[in-house]
């Protein structure tokens, strides 16, 4: 069921909530705050207002799929899968312990709304190319969500997956690009720039579409637009570590650990 966008922002000030939590209770393993804050609102509105899912039916073959393709931030995927009911509290809390279902890149269970293994950047749209292939040769409506990073897209099979997208017109397809601007070793224009990536991915025979990846009105539009006899991109043009002002568009918030006086001052900041 749609959900009002207070809602819906509400929904994304508890998932940044969660991956504070997580992230402190993980220790010196730590999290990908940074990456994680930056897509809140899209996961929100996906989960939120946007997706066919439901967790009482969660292997239902005609639900709608999420590909996390960035997999190093999980930790926003578990949150919004709490929320949603697919995961327990438990599970957030076991966040890299050990014999844990639930590390920083996630274990495939379709059951709890997993629906891949991550790891190596680059080959969840791939993936998705493939799932939503099999859609359209089972004549089935279900849509298949792939959320990638802009750094993420240095990697090669990125450009072979949009090519068999375009040739097999996958118009149920929608991939959406967490522009935040950087990477693991700094600014993505600084270690590989990808110049005019929206006319890059139209000359591959995408439908494109650039947003503000914080506004959940634009991410509806874009999401409901989608879908016009070709593969959709949405570029979400965002800011790493939204939400906390002190490390907002900050090198070095890729992956981080926190102080419990950090911790106190970033959930403040959530708060303010």
């Amino acid at each position: 069921m749609e959900k009002s966008i207070e809602k819906i922002q509400d929904l994304a000030l508890k998932i940044r909530n969660h991956v504070l939590d997580m992230t402190l209770h993980a220790g010196v393993e730590g999290g990908h705050i940074g990456g994680a804050f930056s897509c809140a609102e899209i996961l929100a509105t996906l989960y939120g207002s946007e997706m066919k899912l439901d967790p009482k039916d969660s292997l239902n073959p005609d639900r709608d799929r999420f590909i996390l393709s960035k997999g190093h931030v999980s930790l926003v995927h578990y949150a919004v899968l709490k929320e949603c009911g697919f995961l327990s509290q438990d599970d957030l809390d076991s966040f890299e312990k050990n014999g844990s279902q639930f590390s920083t890149h996630e274990i495939a269970s379709c059951q709890k709304g997993i629906e891949i293994t991550s790891g190596s950047l680059g080959y969840g749209l791939s993936i998705g190319v493939g799932i939503a292939l099999a859609a359209k040769n089972r004549n089935l409506d279900y849509r298949t969500f792939v959320l990638l990073g802009d750094g993420e897209c240095n990697e090669g099979c990125v450009w072979e997956a949009a090519m068999a997208a375009a040739k097999y017109k996958l118009n149920h397809l929608i991939a959406i690009i967490d522009k935040n601007g950087q990477q693991l070793d700094g600014f993505t224009d600084d270690v590989m720039p990808i110049c005019q990536l929206e006319q890059v991915f139209r000359g591959f025979g995408w439908d494109v579409t650039v947003i503000d990846g914080h506004s959940i009105t634009a991410i509806q539009k874009a999401v409901r637009a989608a879908g016009a006899g070709k593969p959709s991109v949405i570029i979400a043009e965002t800011v790493k570590g939204r939400g906390i002002s002190s490390i907002e568009g900050q090198v070095g918030w890729h992956h981080a650990r926190i102080t419990e006086e950090q911790y106190s001052e970033f959930k403040q900041a959530l708060e303010e």
